[in-house]
């Protein structure tokens, strides 16, 4: 188990404890609610925690890919994140992605942590000339949703 100094805990404790919050809309302002959750939007320390948060769970996912012989690379933006398959065969692009989401939900799944299909999207690009037909990317069996590749 990690540890913090007992100085740095403090310090987050002061930063993100007893904060208040107003809401605005149009003409109408709220009365001042307790915040002692999470971090404020626009907070310089939202990307330090961010990166504290997840360095150990991209790790793990790293480490259980590669025992899992899965070659799909892990591209992490914040709150977003990139999944990349490369084969000459759509169907095995599409199993590796199957295998390697399974992997990331259960583990992000474990960390509290939520992936929203809504904003989920599969590209399949091709070297063919002309249309090519893409596979969709179902993922229900694992209680996620059915991908359609983006046109490219």
């Amino acid at each position: 188990m990690i540890r913090f100094d007992f100085k740095v805990s403090l310090f987050f404790h002061n930063y993100l404890v007893g904060r208040k919050i107003q809401y605005f809309w149009n003409n109408f302002s709220s009365s001042f609610f307790n915040v002692n959750i999470g971090v404020g939007q626009g907070s310089a320390l939202s990307p330090i925690l961010s990166a504290l948060y997840l360095a150990p769970i991209l790790h793990i996912l790293e480490n259980q890919l590669k025992i899992t012989k899965i070659p799909i690379p892990i591209l992490l933006f914040v709150n977003d994140g990139l999944l990349v398959a490369q084969n000459k065969s759509l169907s095995i692009s599409n199993f590796l992605l199957f295998c390697s989401y399974q992997i990331i939900s259960f583990f992000l799944d474990r960390f509290g942590l939520i992936l929203e299909y809504g904003k989920m999207e599969v590209f399949h690009f091709s070297r063919s000339y002309g249309a090519f037909e893409s596979p969709s990317l179902d993922l229900s069996s694992i209680e996620g949703p059915v991908l359609h590749p983006k046109n490219t």
